[in-house]
C-alpha cells in the first residue's frame, strides 16, 4: 500500500475519486431490478475492458439475460468503461482490497458469478467471494513470464487465491500451465483463447477517423506512420526512422507520458489542444488523447507497435492487424507473446529491432504491394483465431447452472 500510493503521488494522480476508490459508492438501486443473474465483469484497465466488451454485451442477450455490472481499477479503465458499455450495463470503481470495501462492493452488486478479466486477483475479494459462495473464473487469462515470475515469489501468499478460482479459460497453453503452477486445480484450466482477436473487428472505414485526419491537419495524399502505444524514448526514435515527406503519428500509452512526447517529436500537432490551423502543414502529429486510437489505425499506411523497443514488454497488435495493416514490431513483446508468435508464424507482420527500425520503415514505406500482403495476411489470422468469447459465454453458463441461476 505504501509503495502504490507513492506511485499515484509520482504519475499525479493522487487526485482521485476516492469515495469509490474506497468503496463508499455502489450500484443505484433501479439498475439492479430484473430477474436474471447477475454477473460482475472486472476489467482492470483499457485493455482489459476492450476485451470484455462483446463478452458484456453477450451475457446480457439471450439465453442467459444476465445483468451486466463492469468494474474497472484505473481512472482510465473507469472511462473507457463508461464510454463503450455505461449505455448498456452498470460500471462501478472496484475499490481498494480492504474487506470493508469490498464487502460493500459485494453487497451492492450482488453477483451470482464473478468474471475477471486476464488476471487481477486480490486475497480479501476472493476470500469474501468463496465465503457468500459466488464462484470465481477468469476469462482471458493470461499470466506473462513476468508476472509469473513475481507471482511465484509471493505464492505462499497468493496459493489460496489462485486454489479459489472455480475455472480458468486461458489464453494459450503456456499461460494454462502457470495457473496449475501458481495453484489452481488443473482440472479447473482449460485453454479458451483470447477474447481480443473477437473484438479486433475487420472493418474497412472507422467512425470518425476522416474527421480525426481533418481536424489535425493529416494530408491523406501523404503517407502515415502510426505509432501506437509508444513509450518514452520510442517517439523520437520513430521520428528519426521515418523517410522525408512521411507524416508521423505517435499515441503514447500513458498521458503521463504526452507532454515528453510531444518534446520528443518536436514540432507536431496535439490533439488536445486545438485543431489544425488552416493553410499549415505538419508531418508529425501527437494523439494525446484516450479512445481515438483505432481511428489513427485506420489512417495509417504502416503500424508501428510501441512498447516493444525499450525496456518494456509490448503492447497489443491486434487491432491494426484486424484492420488490415502493416504492422511492425520490436524485439520486447513478452506481454503478448502468444499473439506476436501467431502473426509472426503467419507472415503477417514484421519484427525488426531498434537499430534496424529505419531501415525498415524505408522499405516498407516504399513498397505498398507488401504492405498490402501484410494486411490481408493479418486479416487472415485475426479471422480464423476468433471464438473465445462464445466459449466464455458457456462457460459462465455452466457455471451459473451448477449454482443453480441460469
Amino acid at each position: 500500500m505504501p509503495y502504490w500510493l507513492i506511485a499515484l503521488a509520482v504519475r499525479g494522480k493522487l487526485r482521485t475519486d476516492w469515495p469509490a476508490r474506497l468503496g463508499l459508492r455502489g450500484v443505484p438501486a433501479d439498475r439492479r431490478a430484473g430477474d436474471g443473474p447477475r454477473i460482475l465483469i472486472h476489467a482492470v484497465s483499457v485493455g482489459e475492458v476492450n476485451a470484455i466488451r462483446l463478452l458484456a454485451d453477450q451475457l446480457a442477450a439471450a439465453p442467459l439475460r444476465a445483468q451486466v455490472t463492469i468494474s474497472s481499477t484505473t481512472d482510465t479503465g473507469l472511462a473507457r468503461a463508461r464510454s463503450i458499455l455505461g449505455a448498456r450495463h452498470q460500471v462501478v470503481r472496484f475499490p481498494i482490497d480492504f474487506s470493508w470495501a469490498m464487502r460493500r462492493l459485494l453487497s451492492a452488486t450482488e453477483p451470482d458469478l464473478v468474471l475477471l478479466a486476464e488476471l487481477e486477483l486480490w486475497p480479501n475479494f476472493m476470500r469474501l467471494c468463496s465465503r457468500r459462495g459466488v464462484p470465481v473464473a477468469v476469462v482471458n487469462g493470461r499470466l506473462s513470464e513476468r508476472s509469473f515470475a513475481r507471482s511465484r515469489r509471493a505464492r505462499w501468499v497468493l496459493r489460496e487465491s489462485f486454489g479459489m478460482l472455480a475455472r480458468v479459460s486461458a489464453q494459450d497453453q503456456a499461460y494454462a500451465d502457470r495457473f496449475v503452477a501458481m495453484g489452481t486445480p488443473r482440472a479447473r484450466v482449460h485453454v479458451g483463447g483470447t477474447m481480443k482477436w473477437d473484438t479486433a473487428s475487420a472493418e474497412e472505414r472507422v467512425a470518425g477517423a476522416s474527421e480525426l485526419a481533418r481536424e489535425m491537419g493529416i494530408d491523406p495524399t501523404k503517407g502515415l506512420v502510426v505509432g501506437g502505444s509508444t513509450a518514452p524514448g520510442e517517439e523520437a526514435l520513430l521520428a528519426q526512422a521515418c523517410p522525408a515527406g512521411v507524416q508521423l503519428l505517435c499515441a503514447p500509452r500513458k498521458p503521463e507520458w504526452f507532454d515528453s512526447a510531444a518534446e520528443a517529436m518536436g514540432p507536431c500537432v496535439r490533439r488536445s489542444r486545438a485543431t489544425a490551423s488552416p493553410g499549415t502543414a505538419s508531418t508529425r502529429f501527437l494523439l494525446d488523447t484516450i479512445g481515438e486510437l483505432r481511428k489513427a489505425y485506420a489512417l495509417a499506411d504502416l503500424v508501428v507497435i510501441g512498447r516493444s523497443f525499450g525496456n518494456l514488454h509490448g503492447s497489443d497488435m491486434m487491432e491494426p492487424a484486424a484492420l488490415g495493416k502493416a504492422v511492425v514490431v520490436g524485439p520486447r513483446v513478452g506481454d503478448f507473446a502468444a499473439t506476436a508468435a501467431t502473426l509472426l508464424e503467419a507472415g503477417a507482420m514484421v519484427q525488426t529491432t531498434p537499430e534496424a527500425l529505419k531501415e525498415t520503415v524505408q522499405a516498407l514505406m516504399n513498397d505498398p504491394a507488401r504492405r498490402r500482403t501484410l494486411g490481408e495476411r493479418a486479416r487472415e489470422v485475426v479471422r480464423r483465431e476468433q471464438g473465445a468469447t462464445a466459449r466464455n459465454v458457456a462457460m459462465a453458463g455452466e457455471l451459473l447452472q451448477r449454482r443453480g441461476r441460469q
